[in-house]
């Protein structure tokens, strides 16, 4: 271990001295042929493009990581089985990918119209008192951490079902939690965006309010929105603290989000990596693969926004 360490913080030197040298280097070599003006120039470019490299080096490094030790599992059976039964090797996380599809769907459902609805009304109709209440809510809500999402979700089941209630919908419940504050967020300021010419104009026809919103307001951010909606999804996938308290984890695959517990990818990684068998090997490869999967769903979410942006966009003419 302290071998690692030592590494690690030798690599994290040797890049920043080369980083260094490199600014150092350009700077002196632009004033020499350049001039003063030139070479500042250069060297604040250097400081800005290292400063990048610098920062891209952890991501780079996890990505690698991931990639390296989840392929190993990455195949037919990991997404065609689960792990009911299963002791050691073999088996798979269909039923948590299922759980994951199903809680992130049922929290999307609900998130989506509620934060549109409500970043519509505080960019077109919100005044005063009540406007200014939401905002604020709204912004407590951003920063709340996840497990406080979860406790309230199981707060709120036990109270109406009574106590031990955890299902895949609790965890639904979890994750809306987290996703409306973004979706507002994310909405409000697409809406803001989109030009009030093309309301006044729409006024000037006669239209009615709610109409302008639906026929030239929404179309005309639907892009940002799908865009900040997508952010939303990938923000809540790969939650595991509020899911271990409100949807729990099972080895069997559940398609009822309303019966029994539901498991998840972030939770099934995580109990895999934490708790191990005897012989560790398979339990961590699967927990790797887990978290491949999750990035690969986070990359899709990803493209599909790109998608719906390419497709929704206002068309202009050239």
């Amino acid at each position: 271990m302290p071998t690692a360490v030592a590494t690690g913080f030798s690599l994290i030197f040797f890049a920043f001295c080369l980083a260094l040298c490199y600014v150092v280097g350009i700077f002196l070599w632009s004033r020499s042929v350049e001039g003063a003006r030139k070479a500042a120039d250069r060297a604040f470019t250097a400081v800005v493009t290292s400063a990048f490299a610098l920062a891209l080096t952890p991501l780079v490094s996890v990505v690698i990581t991931v990639v390296s030790k989840g392929v190993q599992r990455f195949d037919t059976e990991f997404f065609t089985y689960s792990m009911r039964g299963v002791v050691g090797a073999g088996g798979g996380a269909y039923h948590a990918i299922v759980g994951t599809l199903v809680t992130s769907g049922l929290a999307t459902l609900m998130s989506v119209p509620i934060g549109l609805c409500t970043a519509i009304y505080l960019v077109e109709y919100g005044r005063g008192r009540l406007a200014r209440g939401i905002t604020f809510f709204v912004d407590v809500m951003t920063g709340i951490p996840s497990i406080v999402a979860g406790l309230f979700a199981y707060a709120l089941f036990t109270l109406v079902f009574g106590p031990g209630t955890v299902n895949g919908f609790s965890g639904a419940i979890a994750l809306s939690v987290l996703m409306i504050p973004i979706v507002v967020r994310s909405s409000e300021e697409m809406i803001k965006i989109v030009p009030d010419d093309l309301r006044e104009a729409a006024f000037a026809l006669g239209t009615p309010k709610w109409k302008v919103i639906l026929r030239v307001v929404l179309p005309t951010a639907v892009a940002g929105i799908s865009t900040g909606v997508t952010l939303a999804v990938a923000r809540v996938v790969g939650e595991t603290a509020p899911l271990l308290i409100a949807a729990g984890t099972t080895a069997s695959t559940n398609f009822n989000p309303f019966s029994g517990q539901m498991a998840t990818l972030s939770v099934f990684s995580y109990y895999e990596y934490a708790s191990p068998g005897v012989p560790p090997e398979p339990y961590l490869e699967r927990a790797w693969t887990a978290a491949l999967t999750l990035m690969a769903i986070v990359m899709v979410l990803n493209l599909v926004a790109r998608s719906f942006s390419l497709l929704f966009a206002p068309k202009t003419r050239s």
